[in-house]
């Protein structure tokens, strides 16, 4: 630990500092960007230019915190979203280099527990696949995103349940899932966790004394930014900090500008800060070099020196009026990012945003290459403000002139509201409850609560709950479809939650009615069901549970007076009669009929 924190003392007496004069080629630069800052109502961002080994310029822009009027400025930690990605290939590219890991092996030979959704893909995915997203996954990021966990091994078993929309290496899609994965093979690799691999590979020598792995991290720090949601009014909502958790990997790292600048002279100099090799040079070529294609990239009539989209390790590449450009964003709760440099050019530059979901770091990015890749200045802003005006416009036009809905008027829901509650389920998603308050129906996840409001049949439509406010005035962008069993009881619900796919199927287990103990005895006992003889019991004193001759014992759970369902049968139903207060006999309800079982 020792070492550690001299080697960061270190770094920091000696590393790069930024330029007192500003670049000529810079001139005016802050006016654009205050425009930008106007334009698009963002709170506060920071940027940063490096040229070859030197910051040139880094400065914030804005506030960090709105609501006290505290100016961001270089220093200030942002969330940096998927910028993350480059910093956790880099991990297993520093460990390739000392022979302990072959990144044309199968993942399951690091992790002999991962299985995927088929033998196809257990067999035939390697390491690289995960690394440029070409696995045939799609995104299931709902699956954490809804439903965290801070173990990286509970997350990984999801994996065996999630549908792949396309054969491995036939087409690339991004998965936040596939580099937690690395994540999780570096920690199996190194016996140290993934975050302390990041610390000690590449925020010591890098001289990144405040950057952080987490929202606690985070939270302890002198100098941060909220993060904040720009609603369509053009009002500016400070937006809670998303804990990533498990998901670590794909993008928990905070940092300012300024100490991102050191990432970017890195690689700018084939790995090398400060003339020590920090990552390995043949790994900064191979993951800067197309490993996947991500589209056609052809180019446009607006900008015909904008083509190529490709996908390396961790990072994006295309070409910028004719300069070769690596990139990532980034983009989490209150957020945004963009991570750039040209490699033939050694030029970077870093945008962080404090604004949910923005284009400001495109834009900023763009702003600034032109002036320092000594091009023809575009008015990029501009003409990104005249695409959303008229797109807006383009939006109100068919607003005003369709009402048209496939909604079918007059119909109700199956069942009242209480024969939905229950705990909602998926072995590749997890688990929410489904409950009733005020006479309405809510989906409730960690991290967020959905109100569900009847749409048509057994069709519900979503809306956000945001501290006790619910807007109902914009579309709902999630609508579930409730399923019925034989039995006619709600077995579970369908969620469109992953496009590429068929809608992902949650089952219900039914809500257990808390009861007090000892009040299961009354139903304790043997029962005659037509020519044999089955046993209801307790274990624990609190559990119920039915035994049927030559078959395995069926736990209860209570969802009514006298009434229970069972944990693995669906559709599969017993209600117990009683006279003078004593239970005489029971009905059996299943989806071939119901049976009347007297009571010994």
């Amino acid at each position: 630990m020792k070492k550690i924190i001299l080697t960061a003392l270190m770094a920091m007496i000696i590393m790069p500092t930024i330029a007192q004069k500003l670049d000529k080629r810079l001139k005016n630069i802050e006016n654009d960007l205050e425009a930008v800052l106007s334009t698009w109502n963002a709170v506060g961002f920071g940027v940063a230019i490096v040229e070859k080994d030197k910051i040139v310029y880094a400065k914030g822009f804005g506030y960090k915190d709105l609501e006290n009027k505290i100016p961001a400025t270089e220093n200030t930690l942002f969330a940096i979203g998927s910028s993350t990605k480059a910093f956790t290939s880099a991990v297993l590219g520093k460990l390739r280099a000392d022979d302990k890991i072959d990144f044309n092996k199968s993942p399951r030979e690091y992790l002999p527990e991962l299985k995927f959704f088929n033998d196809d893909m257990n067999n035939n995915i390697i390491v690289k696949d995960l690394m440029s997203h070409r696995t045939g996954l799609p995104r299931h990021d709902y699956s954490w995103y809804l439903t965290p966990s801070d173990d990286m091994g509970e997350l990984l078993k999801r994996i065996e349940h999630q549908e792949p929309f396309t054969g491995i290496r036939q087409q690339w899609y991004y998965n936040n899932f596939m580099f937690m994965t690395q994540g999780l093979i570096a920690e199996r690799l190194t016996g140290k966790p993934w975050k302390d691999n990041v610390r000690d590979m590449f925020f010591a020598p890098l001289g990144m004394t405040t950057s952080n792995l987490s929202i606690p991290e985070l939270e302890k720090s002198t100098d941060i930014s909220f993060g904040y949601q720009t609603t369509a009014e053009g009002e500016n909502k400070k937006m809670d900090y998303y804990k990533i958790r498990g998901m670590a990997p794909a993008g928990s790292i905070n940092s300012s500008v300024k100490e991102m600048s050191n990432w970017l002279i890195t690689w700018i100099n084939g790995g090398k800060f400060n003339d020590e090799q920090i990552i390995p040079a043949a790994y900064v070529n191979e993951a800067t070099s197309s490993h996947m294609v991500v589209s056609g990239g052809r180019p446009g009539e607006e900008n015909p020196d904008l083509h190529m989209a490709n996908y390396g390790y961790g990072w994006f590449l295309s070409s910028y009026r004719g300069h070769y450009r690596v990139e990532h964003g980034g983009n989490i709760d209150g957020f945004s990012a963009n991570v750039a440099y040209f490699p033939s050019d050694s030029i970077g530059i870093v945008v962080l945003v404090n604004q949910d979901g923005s284009g400001v770091p495109n834009l900023v990015r763009n702003i600034v290459a032109d002036r320092m890749l000594a091009l023809e200045t575009i008015d990029w802003n501009g003409n990104a403000k005249k695409t959303r005006d008229e797109q807006l416009e383009a939006q109100e036009k068919v607003t005003e002139s369709t009402d048209a809905t496939d909604q079918v008027k007059g119909t109700k829901s199956s069942h009242i509201l209480q024969e939905y509650i229950g705990t909602y389920s998926h072995p590749g998603y997890g688990e929410f409850n489904m409950v009733v308050k005020n006479d309405s129906l809510f989906a409730e996840f960690e991290v967020l609560t959905l109100y569900l409001r009847h749409y048509h049949y057994d069709i519900f439509e979503s809306f956000q709950v945001d501290k006790g406010d619910i807007d109902t005035s914009s579309p709902s962008q999630l609508r579930l479809s409730f399923d019925i069993n034989s039995a006619g009881d709600i077995s579970g619900l369908k969620a469109p939650i992953e496009p590429t796919l068929d809608p992902i199927q949650f089952k219900r287990s039914p809500a257990a009615l808390a009861l007090e103990d000892g009040a299961l005895d009354i139903y304790v006992g043997e029962y005659e069901l037509g020519p044999q003889t089955v046993k209801v019991y307790t274990k624990n004193n609190n559990t119920l549970f039915l035994l049927v001759p030559g078959q395995p014992e069926y736990e209860m759970i209570p969802t009514d007076q006298h009434k229970f369902t069972f944990k693995t049968l669906d559709g599969f139903k017993i209600e117990f009669l009683l006279e003078a207060a004593k239970v005489v006999a029971a009905s059996f309800i299943q989806p071939n009929g119901t049976f009347k079982a007297t009571k010994k």
